[in-house]
């Protein structure tokens, strides 16, 4: 049989295994111009909290009784195709089931001699191109700059700390754990990091292991954290708004302190985007990662949960920090 997943209701602040329903289908049969693939690994991100709830958004809302889908890689298992063959790995969105049908249309051909298979989903997919784009178009760091990353022990918040010490600066981390602050520290070479659960004061923990206040903030998490970061920006700053995970599962909007004055009093810049803005660009991104991660520049951290059944337990889990780096389930 052919597992699936659909979205059985939309989640009410945070999601839980209700909203979702694994379903048994046939497997199905090719036609003249498809292929068989079958899922092998599957991405699970934040972002895809947003869209299963029905409001507008930069991505249409998943639909009700209808498989959830998001970054994967598969198994050409059988192919009427030329340009693909069976036994070919391939990385696009795909529906979460076990098997299905392609054209081929959005599907790119992945090596697993060149990296596992598993980090075109991370660093060198769509999460390191959010962590490179995202710092060096909006931030455009400066050699002896600080460069502050809240969720910074997750999937880009850990490339992007390690791009910040590749171009010369002065690289701070925000975790949640005291485990993942020494990860920062020890693997991916974070000068200093501060554990947002047992800190009293954010802002006067940051002023001390920032004395020159912060330059770049890549923000993944927004909340009472970001708060925390905006006292200490300095002059022509610039904040990278990537996610705000802290209030994805909110059901009312929070209030907090007004960014304005932060920005009006340091003249500073704060931005939001999303790594498709930059999709001309990808070969050049794709290019300087690919050289970094084989001169042993970068590294990286994956979550990897076993079993296709454990996809929605798995998201929910991001949702309590349990992942360190990319959060990747195994087929």
């Amino acid at each position: 049989m052919n597992k699936t997943i659909i979205l059985n209701k939309r989640p009410i602040g945070r999601p839980e295994h209700l909203d979702f329903k694994v379903l048994d289908k046939n497997i199905p049969e090719i036609t003249k111009d498809e292929m068989l693939l079958k899922l092998k690994f599957v991405s699970e991100d934040p972002y895809l909290r947003g869209r299963m709830s029905d409001s507008e958004s930069y991505v249409a809302s998943f639909k009700l009784n209808e498989p959830i889908f998001s970054g994967c890689i598969a198994e050409v298992i059988a192919s009427n195709k030329d340009s693909f063959k069976k036994g070919d790995f391939v990385f696009g969105y795909m529906d979460w089931k076990e098997y299905q049908t392609s054209e081929g249309n959005g599907l790119l051909k992945v090596d697993a001699s060149i990296a596992p298979l598993s980090a075109y989903l991370g660093i060198l997919g769509m999460t390191g191109l959010t962590a490179y784009f995202g710092l060096t178009e909006i931030g455009v760091p400066q050699k002896g700059e600080t460069i502050v990353v809240s969720g910074a022990a997750g999937a880009v918040g850990s490339i992007v700390g390690q791009i910040g010490k590749i171009l010369g600066c002065h690289v701070v981390g925000i975790a949640g754990t005291d485990e993942k602050v020494a990860l920062l520290k020890s693997k991916f070479g974070f000068d200093d990091a501060i554990n947002y659960n047992t800190s009293t004061n954010i802002k006067e923990d940051l002023s001390a292991v920032c004395p020159n206040g912060v330059d770049i903030y890549f923000d993944n998490v927004g909340g009472k954290i970001s708060d925390g970061v905006y006292a200490n920006i300095n002059q022509f700053g610039r904040i990278i708004v990537c996610g705000s995970i802290s209030v994805y599962n909110e059901t009312s909007v929070p209030t907090g302190p007004r960014v304005e004055p932060f920005l009006i009093k340091k003249s500073a810049l704060m931005q939001g985007f999303i790594v498709g803005n930059y999709v001309k660009k990808f070969p050049v991104g794709s290019k300087q990662l690919s050289e970094w991660l084989k001169d042993g520049k970068l590294t990286y951290s994956e979550t990897i949960v076993e079993g296709f059944d454990s996809i929605p337990q798995a998201f929910i889990d991001l949702f309590d920090g349990k992942n360190k780096g990319k959060m990747i389930i195994k087929i």
